[in-house]
């Protein structure tokens, strides 16, 4: 399990790396790394329901606003890793967005990663904004 996660980890910092690429040159490219069935959450308020986008709407939601967003900076901070078993890994953190000084979101993300077909996928995600 040592390795798995250490490997994982190593994938995830790539991923972390590839979002700030991102920022800056608008290619998502290497983002795409979600399963057919992917699907992300985003939860507003305690008492709203949350608002679901399947793989295709939230890649053209993410080059969206990847584009709006250039030459921002994307913080993954306070990130916590937990292997399920070899082939399915959660990770926890607090996702900050800056332009210059100016904080513009901050939300608390869970991602959920399988590995499939030689490489580490996303099956799901959930975002939720941090007041």
């Amino acid at each position: 399990m040592d390795y798995k996660l250490s490997e994982f980890t190593r994938m995830h910092d790539e991923f972390i790396n590839d979002w700030n690429e991102a920022m800056i040159s608008g290619d998502t490219s290497s983002l795409e790394r979600m399963t057919n069935d992917y699907y992300v959450a985003f939860f507003k308020g305690t008492n709203e329901q949350p608002i679901i986008f399947n793989r295709k709407d939230a890649v053209t939601g993410m080059r969206q606003s990847v584009k709006q967003m250039l030459g921002a900076n994307k913080r993954f901070e306070n990130r916590i890793i937990r292997l399920k078993n070899n082939n399915h890994t959660v990770v926890f953190y607090e996702q900050l967005i800056y332009k210059g000084a100016e904080l513009l979101s901050r939300l608390f993300t869970i991602e959920d990663w399988q590995f499939l077909d030689g490489k580490w996928m996303i099956v799901r995600e959930i975002e939720e904004p941090i007041d």
